[in-house]
């Protein structure tokens, strides 16, 4: 038992700033990794693009059963962006929230139910008055670390949102995480350490928790 809480306790710590995805060949390392101790691992990840990160980590961050958040960059074309790269719409990243969660207490169903209640999921590289492409919306999972079943999971919310709106499509992605880098230290909690910074989303949805 004793081995077992210290691989446990070894495993959070490299998993805390997200070791294996800060690196060119991220998502392989991940993957291997997530093979050898999906049965272990009490916690899951997953990556959303709603827009200006600020606000969205400081949402996600309120929820019931997130245990982490960081914000960076997701699928882009180059290797350990910066966000003033990435402010310039040539690199391919959006802005995004990389979020572990316990299943015992939210599924992801509910994480993916709550993030639509925080984007315009029709708005084309733009969320509040935040444009460019860095700005697209989108659901990012780890493709050798989730069930099929919580795909399937996904893709029925996304059915729900469509039948909801009356359209055929929505202006979001779901896909596989190719790429994520974290973001610099000021953007992380950046909420936190600036109340009544700028924040794209209304106050009210800081209400939610669950």
């Amino acid at each position: 038992m004793e081995n077992y809480i210290n691989t446990i306790s070894f495993i959070n710590l490299l998993l805390r700033r997200s070791f294996f995805l800060s690196k060119s060949s991220d998502v392989t390392k991940y993957a291997y990794f997530c093979k050898k101790i999906l049965m272990m691992n009490t916690t899951k990840d997953i990556w959303l693009a709603a827009g200006c990160f600020w606000g969205a980590q400081k949402f996600f961050k309120g929820i019931e059963g997130v245990e982490f958040t960081e914000v960076g960059f997701v699928n882009g074309n180059t290797e350990n962006p910066t966000y003033e790269q990435v402010y310039t719409d040539t690199t391919g990243y959006a802005e995004c929230v990389h979020v572990r969660y316990n299943p015992q207490k939210i599924s992801l169903k509910r994480i993916a139910e709550l993030f639509f209640k925080i984007i315009d999921p029709l708005s084309i590289n733009k969320q509040g008055e935040d444009k460019g492409t860095r700005y697209r919306t989108g659901i990012y999972y780890a493709k050798d670390c989730i069930a099929e079943n919580e795909i399937e999971a996904l893709e029925k919310v996304f059915d729900s949102i469509r039948k909801e709106l009356n359209v055929k499509s929505l202006a979001v992605e779901l896909l596989p995480v190719e790429r994520f880098y974290t973001a610099d230290e000021f953007h992380q909690d950046y909420l936190d350490k600036n109340p009544g910074g700028y924040c794209h989303l209304n106050p009210e949805v800081f209400k939610i928790k669950s």
